[in-house]
């Protein structure tokens, strides 16, 4: 009963995944948005705040975003079987498309309706990015942490209009939550 309940899992992360990455056009923080609805709140496998954590790390790690958290989060729920069966997932739906964009490249990049339906495609992806911000500053005001609120607009005042690298910001983020961690341990 137990090995039947665990496969049900692990097709069932394979299966969200692979429905998520079909889906999301726009980059990793269009998939954040729907993984948080999926597995926070739909699922309820992760906490809110655990997937806070989890998009900060992912997206500090190299490589892509939706593989970073596909991986981390199919740790979560099942360790390293669970990271590879999220992460293949994840992987197949872009990959059958590049590879089939690929095949017929020269078509697609001079069709004006495929121009147009991508252009309309943008709109939709910078609203849903638009979502996530609003969602990952509302919960860093909620916390009503002086530090993190103050943090939170000094890296978009140095991103946004002195165009300091996001490496940067992370690393000094990444030092002064350390610091942060020391500090109020003592």
């Amino acid at each position: 009963m137990d090995k039947e309940n665990s496969l049900k899992i692990y097709w069932k992360l394979f299966l969200t995944n692979l429905i998520l990455s079909s889906c999301t056009f726009g980059g990793g923080f269009v998939i954040i948005t729907m993984m948080k609805r999926k597995f926070v709140e739909e699922l309820h496998w992760i906490e809110e705040n655990e997937m806070l954590d989890m998009t900060a790390i992912a997206q500090s790690s190299p490589g892509s975003l939706a593989i970073n958290m596909a991986i981390i989060i199919g740790y979560r729920v099942k360790k390293i079987l669970g990271a590879f069966v999220s992460v293949l997932g994840t992987v197949i739906p872009p990959l059958v498309i590049i590879s089939a964009i690929a095949l017929i490249y020269n078509w697609f990049k001079t069709n004006t309706q495929i121009a147009l339906l991508l252009q309309v495609m943008r709109a939709g992806v910078a609203a849903v990015i638009f979502d996530v911000v609003i969602s990952l500053a509302y919960n860093i005001f909620k916390t009503k942490n002086v530090i993190w609120i103050s943090i939170m607009f000094i890296t978009f005042i140095l991103s946004f209009f002195f165009n300091v690298g996001a490496i940067i910001i992370i690393i000094a983020c990444a030092i002064i939550g350390l610091l942060v961690m020391i500090f109020s341990n003592r």
